[in-house]
């Protein structure tokens, strides 16, 4: 539904030509959201713009011939279903390696191609869950909380395609193995370090603060919330002078990193008391000036027409934008690129031209 959509979408959108395989029902994605531009489902749209559809059935032999004449020309497969339909529908590389030795099969799965979980039924809430993520997101005393997006989904996407174009560039054909539950694990790389290297317990932490750097948390202001990252001493210098707070400069359980991280049941109550007096857009007009990390809460329906995004031009429209259906735009950008954003393919809009160039 998403991961390998995504996958797809982002090589799309650097100019690869992707082919959208359907069964003839459909992707499940055009019919999840309830929002429709015209024929266009709003969450299909958000990931498969720029394809091209083929609908072919699979359990056919004539479907699984039509992706044989496919795959002899191109230069990878991108698979996102479990890895017992992956192999009864030929869709690994041992299967396909007779139309064309140098493709690439790539299997986004669950918990691998291979081991005594991998037919396990998997999505992106089930491996936030079981990776820690959902312990981690919350304060301390509240319920576990996944992460407000499709974290798991799209870091896997990602990965996928980071691996396919390793392997295509490689420029030897072979199996591609990725595993949501691997990318999620993968992701708390310094938290599990902590566990693996020092024994550390990894628990939620209040505030959202950073379990080392202090101060690096949300804190309530006089109206709104404000995000503030101070790593460096140097930055709580300038910070301690902008709060009128010098004495923190050089005060013992404040002046380090290291004092702050063993004194923050001291330190965190303090800045919280100085940030209540001014809001956090006042703040934040005061502090990013002198070069602090600091932000404003935002939601989404306000960052997507904010000052930054309207500067990226990171809201794009599909096509010759006369279907008013927009998106948000690739996140990779070349010199001298002007990167084109297609329409999402309607169903089997492609079958015959594809069809028709893959005869021998």
């Amino acid at each position: 539904m998403l991961a390998g959509p995504y996958c797809g979408m982002m090589l799309a959108d650097l100019g690869a030509e992707v082919i959208k395989v359907e069964a003839p029902d459909g992707d499940i994605g055009r019919t999840v959201s309830p929002h429709f531009v015209g024929q266009h489902n709003a969450y299909f749209a958000s990931l498969n713009r720029s394809k091209k559809s083929v609908v072919l059935d699979l359990s056919s032999q004539h479907g699984r011939d039509a992706l044989g004449r496919i795959v002899s020309h191109s230069h990878a497969l991108v698979t996102n279903l479990r890895p017992s339909a992956i192999r009864k529908l030929g869709l690994t590389y041992e299967s396909l390696r007779c139309w064309n030795e140098q493709l690439v099969c790539v299997a986004l799965t669950g918990y691998g191609l291979d081991g005594p979980y991998s037919e396990n039924p998997a999505y992106d809430y089930v491996i936030q869950a079981m990776t820690g993520v959902m312990s981690l997101t919350g304060e301390p005393d509240g319920k576990p909380t996944k992460a407000g997006y499709s974290a798991v989904d799209n870091s896997a996407g990602l990965v996928a395609a980071l691996g396919l174009l390793a392997k295509v560039i490689h420029g030897k054909g072979g199996q591609v193995d990725v595993a949501m539950y691997d990318v999620m694990l993968s992701q708390l790389n310094y938290l599990a370090g902590a566990v693996l290297n020092a024994g550390e317990k990894i628990e939620g932490t209040a505030d959202s603060s950073h379990p080392y750097v202090v101060p690096a948390q949300i804190f309530p202001t006089k109206n709104g919330w404000l995000t503030l990252f101070i790593t460096h001493d140097k930055f709580w210098k300038i910070f301690c002078e902008e709060v009128e707070q010098t004495d923190w400069i050089t005060a013992p359980k404040f002046a380090t990193m290291a004092a702050r991280r063993e004194n923050r049941s001291l330190v965190l109550p303090a800045i919280a008391a100085v940030l209540k007096h001014a809001t956090a857009k006042e703040w934040v007009l005061r502090l990013q000036p002198k070069g602090i990390v600091v932000s404003e809460i935002e939601t989404l329906n306000q960052s997507i027409v904010g000052d930054i995004t309207k500067a990226r031009s990171l809201v794009i429209a599909l096509g010759d934008g006369s279907a008013n259906l927009r998106a948000i735009a690739s996140p990779i950008r070349f010199d001298g690129v002007d990167t084109k954003y297609g329409m999402p393919p309607l169903l089997g809009e492609h079958t015959n031209e594809i069809l028709g160039r893959n005869q021998s």
